[in-house]
């Protein structure tokens, strides 16, 4: 088995257009959620959102790719034209056919399908422009990642959810690992803030109208986000021989169904992927310093989670630091475990564990240290990001020092 580090990493999101900016904010417990600013915001109940501010496609794209991009296009472009810049990698000849992309991603191109569905039943447009269908596909970003940056390996979406990044992550550290392929292009993207795509979420009524403070008693749903982050995993001997910068290892995956609810959790499905990647990562539960939790801000979730990894961990669960970052960039849906896993990368090199911010009052049933409002400085050996999805569907990312 192959060794695996990250040596690349690029992000546009709430908290910034790049993965500076984005920590920078995670250090700080900068809030990125604010007014919704979308068409129609007028008709929904949910009027608050973690949007992407100051960005203008036209600053990054001329007019004939943009009749090509969604707008969760355009972020996963952004984003892996950072992660490769950063790792140095050149893709051509055998190491071009043989490194691929893996993005997660839930609703794809949802910004072109909500643009065209009013055009065709609100306006009575009877045509509709012939890109269409390669806008809205879940594998546009994908394809366009590897025809802009010739990864000619193997290269697909995968889409569970909350969960589809840490799943997309998770497939392509397997790939690395077992010497299929050196090089992997992986993460998510998520661009689901429009009207369309809000109403459907209202149905749920799981979203809250004032934000999100996950494990907080007074909580009262979760907040979408938009954004994507991109990374470049890498096998160690091919990274070293080239004299990479190596931002962490990846050392630990696993995937668990709870099958048992479409939308309630289960603290039997999400401890088994936790334990699982623990034991994947061959370290002791003690040696776990910091745990990214999926912590959307909704009662179920942030019970179940707290009470799954107290049964992995045991007595070593008050010891542990565990934050929601969400709090600060919102729920990316698709994208957001790629997002999350910027803080993990930034626990294990940097020695900073990002807040869970508006976090206001103790929950009994979330007994953790949640890291509550403020940065902390910390020395941690290895972290973990937890992803669970509507259906049950459980993904968990254990990285360590490089």
């Amino acid at each position: 088995m192959r060794r695996v580090v990250i040596t690349g990493a690029g992000t546009i999101n709430p908290l910034g257009h790049d993965v500076a900016s984005t920590l920078d904010a995670m250090r700080e417990g900068r809030c990125g959620i604010g007014p919704l600013d979308i068409r129609d915001v007028d008709r929904l109940q949910i009027k608050i959102a973690a949007q992407v501010r100051g960005y203008d496609q036209a600053d990054h794209f001329d007019r004939q790719k943009l009749t090509l991009y969604d707008r969760f296009t355009q972020f996963a472009l952004l984003a892996a034209d950072q992660a490769i810049a950063q790792s140095g990698m050149n893709f051509d000849g055998e190491l071009s056919d043989k490194s691929g992309v893996i993005l997660g991603t839930s609703g794809g191109g949802l910004n072109t399908q909500d643009d065209n569905y009013r055009a065709v039943y609100e306006d009575g447009k009877n045509r509709v422009h012939p890109f269409i269908v390669p806008r809205l596909m879940n594998n546009a970003a994908v394809s366009h990642v590897a025809m802009t940056h010739n990864l000619r390996g193997p290269s697909f979406t995968v889409a569970t959810a909350c969960a589809s990044s840490n799943h997309a992550m998770g497939q392509a550290f397997n790939m690395v690992r077992s010497g299929m392929a050196p090089v992997m292009v992986t993460g998510g993207s998520e661009a689901m803030l429009c009207f369309g795509g809000i109403k459907a979420w209202e149905g749920l009524r799981v979203m809250s109208k004032d934000g999100c403070r996950p494990f907080s008693a007074n909580r009262n749903g979760m907040v979408q986000g938009e954004g994507a982050a991109v990374f470049v995993f890498e096998d160690m001997e091919h990274a070293q021989a080239r004299g990479a910068d190596i931002l962490c290892e990846v050392v630990g995956f696993a995937m668990s169904s709870d099958a048992s609810d479409i939308v309630v959790p289960s603290p039997d499905g999400a401890a088994r992927a936790i334990a699982g990647a623990v034991r994947d990562a061959q370290v002791d539960v003690d040696a776990v310093g910091y745990i990214n939790a999926h912590g959307t801000g909704t009662t179920v979730n942030d019970k179940t989670e707290c009470a799954a990894i107290r049964d992995v961990f045991g007595t070593h669960a008050d010891n542990l630091m565990i934050s929601s970052t969400k709090s600060m960039h919102g729920h990316l849906i698709g994208g957001t475990g790629a997002v999350e896993l910027l803080s993990c990368i930034m626990a294990v090199k940097d020695g900073v564990i990002a807040p869970t911010i508006g976090f206001e009052t103790p929950d009994p049933a979330c007994d953790l240290d949640v890291v509550p409002n403020e940065a902390r400085g910390a020395k941690v050996d290895v972290a973990l990001s937890n992803a669970f999805a509507f259906g049950g569907l459980n993904a968990v990312i254990a990285v360590k020092t490089a």
